[in-house]
């Protein structure tokens, strides 16, 4: 048994810092894991952690897109689908569907360097996790037919769509990568591939490459939580060990690059609204001792109000919101990386003068010990809160054996953080950043090339027609395909039994009050030495005037921006020396402070949260900054067909008198509108311990926080805050279609409902169960024909969104452009027939699968603390969870079908699609709703 102490993590860092507000802390934690190896050379790392009687599963594949070649690119990303449609002894669409059923979650990631799989899923369940994911280990190939692999094919060329194609400043990775790695390279292409050649892929490549890379050998078991490690010894050897190793697979070696000269090019942006220039020079491979210095240079340049970066090119030249510096750096290569979202109409040649402005600034003042203090000192709190939850731990220790050779590693990577030096900084910005070439791109709003950096060259993107869009046609595979399958030691078919149910246990909640009238609501939690909590306050956006909606937003952000005693630059580097995350948020109805911290740092974060809330500094210069910041944010939003929809939706849905048809960020205009006195104005008369309240969850006491509160319970007056009462939207007439023009767009966003129940109506609750089916989860209907079936979307879902003033249902996809007359059609139809109610087989997997999902729910301090702001905003009992329990399991077919009827109304539905007018508007007359609407916005 091998064990090793995360202990380190504040040993380590003790005595590197000169500063007060970092103390010793007495706080010792072990973990403790077990490896070794099968002798299909399976490597497996298990970690017991019994605090709640959940297991994470986590299968590490050490193969990414780096595994690719030019011409067959987005194999890996594409077999990561593969892997939930079937294998050999699990049926089409089953992997979903049993491990939602018993309670848990699941889902995959791929990267350039790797592909992982994982479950969470309450402990009794653990047996049939190691025997799906050891199914598609071993036994998949024989499944990968033609009409599924078509059906993916289809879904993860959608999902390119959504998430590069159709969306603002989607081509620059491709761009980027094109140009900084060379054609042989495996970072010149995206993970996700290009859209020829996930169209021309066969079956017969992905079986090879699956052949090749997905074997025992090349992977990593990795198990953390609630089971006994000489039980589940022999049940990895019964549904891993017979599974044959492949042949060797070779680590790749490092493949740094280097440039000769210095790449400049431009596209026009079809989504863009404002300006952005992205500098890229190349570096170092990971865990490399460059490569850490590197991340420190990337924080010191650009990290902090006082970085240069932020006083140069947000500060003085004001021509950004913000600048983002950082090195990235993977298995094979690294990137460092210069990002400026520049404001509307900058030139970003005068961007890129200063950027080089600031680095001479860099030059000139150096790094002081404070700066490399600042950066470390958050390093305690961001590894406790990576090691938060069991399944975060199964990706450390799954990782760190791929990447680094050992689960072990994670003592030394914590070890070359903490020996990064000031000359080890310097030193790595004159080898691979000053005066050296780099690759350079802007995208700019189309029609605006003058915006340019000087000398780029047109990129010559490519952008798909949307009349011709690439998908493979399903119709014509109509031959059924056997599935041969695999001689096994044992009857794979079988599912393996699930033991008891763990018994729910709901956290214990305790209340108090102080003085001046906040509620405090907390749990005790002492696993680690952390403490979540929140103040919030009622009111937020629904008591902004209409005219200046967006104060509330505005005075979050100005909140952060010093106190009375504290410059900005003060206020934010005492909270960066307590390694501790503070913000400001308001919300639809209401404002929070919210903090991560230490424990024993606990009231000196109480301080600081008392400082910004009653004595705010009103900042002239700041104000200027943050209003430019919001209006330009707003104004980057104006192209993005997500947001526009929801906009579309909100304004039909609350019509144009109720504040909530405005978006809580509020508009260019009324941002614009805002003076400073319209910020203290709304401080006065909104803030107040009247209609406040606080969640604290972590390794901390009643008394201790009690305690804390006395100066904030002393000094913060309470006053009455009248909060209104919004008029509840009525239904529409009849439903209607409306639609708001991209030209160009790649998807049709889709958005369809109506105006429903607010959070606080008995049926809320209900109404989230009887929607389960629908479109609640993967396994929903829309989701199941509209990705699964028909390959139109990379996800479809249905939900019941609402607070104490309002509600809404709504079903949404984005969809691939010529399939959206089609995708609304389905959306309406299934719609309509779902109030017709659901086969009992349906009800009892949904009963299931939210029911035993509890096991999972009180884990972490972010699920405890969600626990406890709902318990406080809606007034819910403290256990509520099992009253809910009782309703689900109460819930019969005849009353899932009468709240259906009661809840959704298909006849009186606002249907919103942002597209492509030219080409999809006129179709969607045959959908019978009449003749859409073309808003104009």
């Amino acid at each position: 048994m091998k064990k090793i102490s995360i202990f380190f993590a504040i040993s380590l860092l003790i005595g590197l810092f000169s500063c007060t507000t970092t103390e010793k802390s007495d706080e010792k934690l072990t973990i403790s894991y077990e490896q070794y190896e099968l002798a299909n050379g399976l490597n497996v790392v298990l970690h017991q952690d019994k605090s709640d009687p959940i297991v994470a599963v986590a299968i590490q594949y050490h193969v990414g897109s780096n595994r690719e070649v030019p011409g067959k690119t987005g194999f890996a990303h594409l077999f990561e689908h593969m892997m939930f449609q079937q294998s050999e002894n699990v049926g089409q669409d089953e992997f979903f569907k049993k491990i939602q059923g018993a309670g848990g979650t699941l889902n995959g990631g791929t990267n350039y360097d790797g592909t992982i799989y994982y479950e969470v899923v309450p402990k009794n369940a653990l047996e049939m996790a190691l025997w799906l994911e050891s199914d598609r280990m071993g036994y998949l190939e024989n499944t990968v037919t033609k009409s599924a692999f078509a059906n993916q094919q289809n879904v993860v060329q959608n999902e390119k769509r959504q998430s590069y194609d159709n969306r603002p400043y989607g081509f620059n990775n491709l761009l980027i990568g094109k140009n900084l790695y060379p054609e042989s390279h495996p970072y010149n292409w995206t993970v996700i591939g290009e859209m020829e050649d996930l169209f021309n892929a066969t079956v017969e490549d992905v079986k090879e490459f699956h052949s090749k890379y997905y074997v025992p050998n090349n992977t990593t078991l990795a198990l953390a939580g609630d089971f006994e490690i000489n039980d589940v010894k022999p049940l990895i050897e019964k549904y891993f060990g017979e599974i044959p190793a492949g042949e060797k697979v070779v680590d790749m070696e490092p493949m740094p690059v280097t440039l000769k000269e210095t790449k400049k090019l431009y596209h026009e942006d079809n989504f863009a609204k404002t300006p952005q220039l992205t500098m890229v020079w190349p570096t170092v491979d990971e865990y490399t001792k460059d490569s850490y210095a590197l991340q420190f240079l990337g924080q010191i340049l650009a990290g902090d109000k006082k970085s240069p970066f932020y006083r140069v090119i947000v500060k003085e030249k004001k021509l950004a919101p913000r600048a983002g510096v950082y090195n990235s750096s993977r298995e094979l290569a690294g990137q460092f990386t210069v990002s400026v979202n520049a404001n509307v109409n900058t030139s970003l040649a005068d961007v890129e003068d200063a950027v080089f402005e600031s680095f001479k600034l860099f030059e000139e003042e150096g790094i002081t010990e404070r700066d490399l203090e600042k950066q470390k000192a958050g390093l305690e709190t961001s590894f406790y809160n990576n090691i938060s939850s069991v399944l975060m731990k199964s990706f450390q220790l799954a990782s760190y054996n791929e990447y680094a050779g050992s689960p072990g590693f994670i003592e030394q990577d914590i070890a070359n953080i903490k020996a990064v030096t000031i000359d080890d900084i310097l030193n790595v910005y004159e080898k691979y950043i000053k005066d050296k070439p780099f690759v350079s791109t802007s995208f700019v709003p189309k029609g605006q090339v003058e915006l340019v950096a000087s000398n780029s060259l047109d990129a010559g993107i490519v952008e798909e027609n949307i009349l011709e869009a690439t998908e493979v046609d399903q119709s014509t595979i109509t031959e059924e395909e056997k599935i041969k399958k695999t001689v096994t030691k044992f009857d794979r078919t079988v599912e393996p039994e699930k033991g008891p149910q763990p018994e729910l246990k709901t956290p214990e909640v305790w209340t108090d009050e102080i003085t001046n009238g906040i509620k405090i609501y907390g749990i005790e939690y002492n696993e680690l030495p952390l403490v979540q909590y929140s103040i919030s306050m009622d009111g937020g956006h629904i008591l902004e005037p209409k005219e200046k909606a967006g104060v509330a937003s505005f005075l979050a952000s100005m909140l952060m921006e010093g106190t009375e005693n504290k410059t900005p630059e003060e206020l934010e580097e005492e909270i960066d020396l307590l390694g501790a995350r503070v913000n400001v948020y308001a919300g639809t109805e209401g404002m929070q402070v919210y903090v991560n911290s230490l424990t024993r740092n606990f009231e000196k974060t109480l301080a600081l949260v008392e400082e910004i809330l009653l004595k705010p500094r009103w900042d002239e210069e700041q104000f200027e900054l943050v209003k430019s910041r919001m209006i330009n944010n707003v104004k980057r939003n104006e192209a993005n067909p997500d947001y526009l929809s929801y906009v579309t939706f909100n304004k039909l849905v609350f019509g144009d008198d109720n504040i909530l048809s405005v978006p809580s960020e509020g508009t260019a205009e009324t941002l614009e509108s805002i003076t400073m006195e319209d910020l203290k104005e709304f401080y006065k008369r909104t803030f107040s311990p009247s209609v406040a309240r606080m969640h604290v969850v972590g390794k901390i006491s009643r008394d201790r926080v009690k305690e804390g509160l006395q100066s904030l319970s002393t000094n913060w007056k309470p006053f009455n805050v009248e909060i209104p009462e919004l008029e509840q939207p009525k239904l529409p007439g009849k439903s209607k279609i409306y639609f708001v023009d991209v030209p160009g767009a790649k998807q049709s966003v889709i958005n369809i409902g109506h105006p429903s129940i607010t959070h606080t109506s008995i049926d809320f609750q209900p109404a989230t169960v009887m929607n389960y089916k629908l479109g609640g989860s993967f396994n929903g209907i829309v989701n199941m024909i509209l990705r699964e079936e028909k390959g139109f979307t990379y996800g479809a879902r249905t939900y019941f969104q609402g607070g104490k003033n309002y509600g809404y249902f709504v079903a949404a996809a984005s969809v691939r452009s010529s399939a959206t007359e089609e995708s609304v059609r389905i959306f309406k139809e299934e719609i309509e027939k779902y109030r017709n109610g659901i086969p009992s087989e349906d009800l009892q997997f949904t009963k299931s699968a939210l029911i035993k999902s509890n096991a999972r729910g009180f884990e972490t301090l972010g699920a405890l603390h969600n626990m406890l702001t709902e318990i406080s905003n809606y007034n819910l009992p403290f256990d509520y969870v099992k009253q809910e329990e009782e309703f689900i399991n109460s819930l019969t077919v005849d009353g899932h079908q009468q709240l259906a009827q009661k809840l959704i109304q298909p006849e009186h539905m606002y249907y919103v699609v942002v597209g492509d007018a030219e080409t999809q508007l006129d179709a969607l007359k045959n959908i019978g709703l009449g003749d859409p609407v073309l808003v104009e916005l």
